[in-house]
């Protein structure tokens, strides 16, 4: 395996270099950067090697969320929910997914569920507010 400055395997379609934990760490540096499509694919490779990393998990669904892959987040913020409901993060992830696939039914448990768990966090509290707000709206139209 030849490898370029970048690290990654110059053959096409080869993967890219290092192990898991590089992948990780690229895969974090690059969301950081901006580059949440380039993030969320390498990210990818290290959840199907290390499926129980929740660390991982956290980075891909942040990176399949950023890069507008909303159902792909929801269902990594669900994964790490279901391996640990303590989550307060993974549970409002997975409602702001919700959300902007148009499951505003769908965002408003996890949701709650985050701001029963950290009531201080503003962020929690005005998506939760605001898929509320809509519903309502909705259901007065």
């Amino acid at each position: 395996m030849v490898q370029g400055g970048n690290g990654h395997d110059e053959s096409l379609g080869g993967a890219p270099g290092g192990g898991v934990y590089d992948w990780y760490q690229r895969g974090v540096k690059l969301l950081k950067e901006g580059s949440p499509a380039a993030a969320a694919a390498l990210l990818e490779r290290a959840a199907a090697a290390e499926p129980q990393s929740r660390s991982i998990l956290e980075a891909l669904a942040r990176a399949q969320f950023n890069s507008r892959q909303y159902a792909e987040a929801a269902a990594s913020f669900r994964q790490i929910v279901d391996a640990n409901p303590a989550e307060d993060y993974a549970y409002f992830g997975l409602g702001l997914s919700l959300w902007r696939t148009g499951d505003l039914e769908g965002a408003q448990e996890p949701l709650a569920i985050a701001v029963a768990m950290r009531p201080d966090e503003r962020h929690y509290v005005s998506a939760l507010k605001s898929v509320r707000a809509t519903l309502r709206a909705r259901r007065e139209m």
